[in-house]
Order: C-alpha cells, then structure tokens, then sequence
C-alpha cells in the first residue's frame, strides 16, 4: 500500500503534468494501472516507483502519465454526436465555409483514434457533395503508445465491434491477421499529433468543430476553464465545440454557450 506521502507525490505529479485528478478515493486506480509499469521495469511496486521519480527519472514520469491517462474509445460512442455532426453541424460550416471550401475538425484526447476515423469515415460518406473541399482532421493525444496505434489504424475485432456498422467495417477496413485495418485512403486524412491539452494550443492553429468529449470529467474546475479557455482562443466565431454527455460549460467558463436544442454541442460567447 502507498503511504499517504507517496499518494500525494503521485497525484501531485499526474495533476501538473496531465490535469489529471486523482482523489484519496482512488488508490485502486494507481495501485491497477501502475502495477504493470513498476513490473515491465523490475520494480517492486508503486514505492519503488515514486523513489525513482523522486530522482527524476523522466522516461518513467512519462510511462506512469500514460498509464493513467490512457482511456478507452470506440467507433461512432455514444452514437448521436455523429448523427448530430453529419445533420447539423457539417450543413451548418458547410454554408459557411462555401467560399473557402476548407474545414478543419480537431479530436482532442483522441486516445486510439476511433473518434478522428469515426469522422473520417462520415466525410468519405459525403464526398460526392464534399468534391473540391479541403479537409483536415488533427488527433492530439498525451499518449505516444496511442497515437502509435491510431497511427497504425490497426484494431481488434473487439475494437471494431463496438459501435462500427458492419457495413463501414467492410468498406473501410480490411482483415490483417486476427486484425482490421483501416483504409490507408482514410488514415491519410488525419494528423495525429501528440500534445497535452495544458500547454499553449495555438501552434495548432484554427479548427472550425473541436471534439473534446469525456476529457474535461477528469480535470477540477480551475483546469476545465483553463482548457476551455484555450480552445475558445482557437475557433473562430462560428465554430462548434462537442463535449461529452456528463460535461458541461455552464457555471466553468464564459467563453462558451449551449447551442439551443443540440445536446453536447456549445458555440462561442459573443
């Protein structure tokens, strides 16, 4: 068991380089995710771990902020979002960008990329009407480990049963081993880049629609605002932000306001 000093130093730690929240309530979760990082690297357990980050060890800083940040993703979650996206939203920047013919779509916390192929995917679906448009679709996530398998587009079939329609599987994918991979066509039209959603975003520049979904839920209220503050700073005025079904801006920040009848998304404040 870790001492409540050793508790303290881990949350500590995680919450300056990830955001990341762990109450006195969760020691099971250092004790679940971390066990296997202290046994890959022949430590005797989460002591031995925060001894060695006591000597700053920067590559096992980095291993246990993956650990604990890695969080799952499914193709099309939650469903509505996208039905909301592909009826609402791309029409809406669609009539909006007509002269540029440009949008760009951000994933933030894009873990393994379901999300990012997940829009790809809806947008392939819509070329016909889409042809001449420029569009860029950009996943950041904190994890290397990830990204390297958004990057590969490689998935299990677990993965690929889990919200993808069978007929997208198909079209989109094609069996490599016990594995399915994704179109090369549609991994081309995301950027995976790895990037913590606490550091300076405008290197990323300006995305028309931010997906932040099922990422603010594990930061405290001044961290929220921070990021929200910093994602405000990067849409123009029109632009469309989608946050999970348990997340919210109201009583977080001013920067943003719910679009009337449109569950999950929020435009910016005048």
């Amino acid at each position: 068991m870790l001492r409540p000093d050793e508790f303290d130093f881990l949350a500590k730690l995680l919450k300056e380089r990830s955001g990341l929240v762990v109450t006195s309530d969760k020691g099971y979760l250092l004790e679940s995710r971390l066990t296997p990082v202290a046994r890959s690297r022949g430590l005797a357990g989460l002591s031995e771990i925060v001894t060695k980050l006591k000597a700053n060890d920067e590559a096992l800083a980095r291993d246990v902020t993956e650990a604990m940040t890695t969080n799952e993703s499914f193709f099309f979650r939650d469903e509505k979002p996208f039905t909301q996206f592909k009826e609402m939203v791309l029409p809406h920047i669609m009539a909006a960008r007509a002269a540029k013919k440009s949008i760009r779509i951000w994933s933030a916390a894009c873990s393994s990329g379901q999300e990012a192929y997940s829009l790809a995917m809806l947008l392939k679906e819509e070329q016909a009407r889409m042809a001449g448009w420029h569009i860029e679709i950009v996943g950041t996530d904190i994890s290397v480990e990830m990204l390297d398998k958004a990057k590969a587009g490689l998935y299990s079939q677990f993965e690929v049963q889990r919200g993808l329609p069978i007929t997208l599987l198909v079209k989109y994918f094609k069996k490599k081993d016990e594995s399915w991979q994704i179109d090369p066509a549609l991994r081309a039209m995301v950027q995976f880049k790895e990037w913590n959603l606490l550091r300076d975003l405008k290197p990323l520049g300006q995305f028309d629609i931010v997906f932040c979904r099922n990422v603010l839920i594990y930061f405290d209220q001044p961290t929220k605002a921070k990021v929200l503050e910093g994602i405000s700073k990067q849409m123009p005025a029109d632009g469309m932000l989608y946050l999970g079904g348990a997340e919210t801006v109201l009583g977080i920040s001013d920067k943003f306001k719910p679009i009337p009848n449109q569950r999950g998304i929020y435009g910016l404040t005048a």
